[in-house]
């Protein structure tokens, strides 16, 4: 696969872009309120993906059950997902969020054997217990934090964040969804997400105050729109077209330790031996999990 320049700057460019997305979201949170960045940057998506489709003449009507399907995709993969994780970052530092959601593959894995898409296999099973060791060694120090409802709440909020990428990853395979125009199906997918996300902003929000907001918080949130869903997406569903899921989800999984060293580094997050482990164990989990003979052969 990697003789193919423009596949190599596709996996390059979703590690990079995603991995810098927690990063992103932890700035944005600081003075716009989670559900406003998260839709502000979904709404922008859709609206740059709108003048591209109509300089490229491309903008149609999907039907109505293709309009279903992203409908379906947008609300897992985008409002709850995407959306959860904004709002669980105005709790938790973007390393803790970032590998928490490092641990979506292994969702993915169960849910597959209980929805019949693949066999159970014995390594799977140890890729399992591996990963969500790590999860354990997390919080066996940290018992006390949950204590903190806020703290709490925001480890939950993780928790329905990666169950609703799994789920869509599912319904994805389920459904066998092989879209035919990328950036139609993304336009309808972020336009709605964004609607549906500034409308809980609204709701979820007591009083707004956009002069509180910062420009760097801003900015921040910008950057979210452009490089972590229009071009990052692009990317991926370009290397889906080159390699097969697997092939990037574990090539993508250094987006987890971008995460952790740009926490660190930008925003003095504190990384303990400890938290070193549990990463190494997650990954290595997801990494047996989902490792196939062969995998690295471009498909």
């Amino acid at each position: 696969m990697f003789k193919d320049p423009k596949l190599v700057i596709a996996i390059v460019t979703v590690a990079l872009v995603w991995g810098t997305t927690f990063l992103g979201i932890r700035i944005a949170v600081e003075t716009i309120p989670p559900w406003f960045v998260a839709g502000i940057r979904q709404f922008l998506a859709g609206i740059l993906l709108l003048i591209i489709l109509l300089f490229s003449k491309n903008l149609k009507w999907i039907g109505w059950k293709n309009f279903g399907n992203q409908i379906i995709l947008s609300s897992l993969m985008l409002i709850v997902a995407n959306g959860m994780t904004t709002v669980a970052e105005k709790q938790l530092t973007s390393s803790l969020a970032s590998l928490i959601s490092a641990t979506s593959p292994l969702l993915v894995f169960i849910l597959s054997i209980f929805f019949s898409l693949q066999k159970f296999r014995f390594r799977g099973l140890i890729g399992v217990l591996l990963g969500f060791s790590g999860i354990f060694l997390i919080f066996k120090d940290g018992l006390q934090d949950l204590l903190d409802p806020e703290y709490r709440m925001g480890v939950i909020f993780m928790f329905f964040a990666i169950s609703g990428w799994a789920f869509g990853t599912i319904f994805t395979k389920k459904i066998n969804h092989q879209p035919q125009n990328i950036s139609l199906n993304l336009f309808y997918q972020f336009s709605f997400a964004g609607i549906v996300q500034i409308i809980f902003g609204f709701i979820a929000a007591d009083q707004i105050d956009v002069s509180t907001w910062t420009l760097t918080s801003i900015l921040a949130t910008v950057y979210l729109a452009i490089f972590g869903s229009v071009i990052a997406f692009f990317a991926f569903h370009f290397a889906l077209k080159k390699i097969t899921p697997t092939q990037i989800s574990i090539l993508s999984y250094v987006n987890t330790i971008i995460a952790i060293f740009l926490g660190w580094l930008i925003l003095n997050e504190t990384i303990s031996a400890t938290f070193i482990t549990a990463t190494a164990l997650i990954i290595c989990g997801v990494f047996i999990t989902n490792y196939k003979p062969g995998m690295f052969r471009r498909s």
